[in-house]
């Protein structure tokens, strides 16, 4: 632990300043765009992205979107569950925010400087943006591929914002995806028979499946309607 908490002449700190350095040349324009994204932007994204993969799953038979439903309920779950973990983990680790142990750091979110609480590992975005791609990917393996590359871009904007180390991405990276990975299994176990109810409910069933989707008869429901061989004749004929 005293690696990640002291910091020095390391891989992890080269990283770090070549990465920040980076906004030392970029225009102000684009270093305040880069604030905003990194601080909401991804995880916005995230969030529509979530939105869209229900939409798409609602248009589904309904065993599939039962099975879809569940697991886009369980991506911000597991993203809570993660952050939850966090919480005593940064504070084990006690590691400060870079720009308190190293000089010449360019931060992008003046609002961190003021603060003497805050500890940089893991971090927090990366965690909650991990964990909900990787939840997105268990319910849409296309969108979540999408999920989990934006997650990564959430992390490179903040060691380029100079909040984070990369290991402390990395950790929040892991964490997100192990968290939700781990738990999954006991969460689709409990959260589909619920999700299952509610999509047979009169009221709450267009949450989980569109309105007006046509549900495929059962065959021998189906046969039952098929008039007989000739008995349609016969009705022709007594008219």
């Amino acid at each position: 632990m005293a690696g990640l908490t002291t910091g020095g002449p390391n891989l992890d700190v080269s990283l770090l300043y070549e990465i920040n350095g980076l906004s030392r040349h970029a225009p102000s324009a684009v270093d305040r765009a880069v604030g905003v994204i990194g601080e909401y932007g991804f995880l916005a994204a995230l969030v529509l992205l979530v939105l869209w993969c229900w939409r798409g799953a609602r248009r589904q038979d309904e065993a599939t979107a039962v099975e879809s439903f569940a697991a886009l309920v369980w991506a911000p779950l597991g993203a809570a569950a993660a952050l939850l973990v966090n919480i005593p983990l940064r504070e084990f680790v006690g590691r400060p925010r870079p720009f308190r142990q190293h000089a010449g750091i360019e931060v992008l979110e003046p609002g961190l400087v003021f603060s003497r609480s805050e500890f940089s590992f893991v971090s927090d975005h990366a965690t909650l943006a991990m964990a909900l791609g990787v939840g997105l990917f268990i319910a849409n393996r296309r969108l979540g591929y999408l999920g989990i590359g934006l997650a990564v871009l959430e992390g490179l904007c903040r060691v380029y914002m100079g909040v984070h180390y990369p290991t402390d991405v990395i950790g929040g990276l892991a964490l997100g995806t192990a968290v939700v990975l781990l738990l999954a299994p006991l969460a689709m176990a409990l959260l589909t028979p619920v999700v299952r109810r509610v999509a047979r409910a009169r009221h709450l069933g267009v949450l989980v499946r569109a309105r007006g989707r046509a549900v495929a008869l059962p065959v021998d429901l189906a046969q039952a309607q098929t008039p007989p061989p000739g008995r349609g004749h016969d009705s022709d004929l007594a008219a």
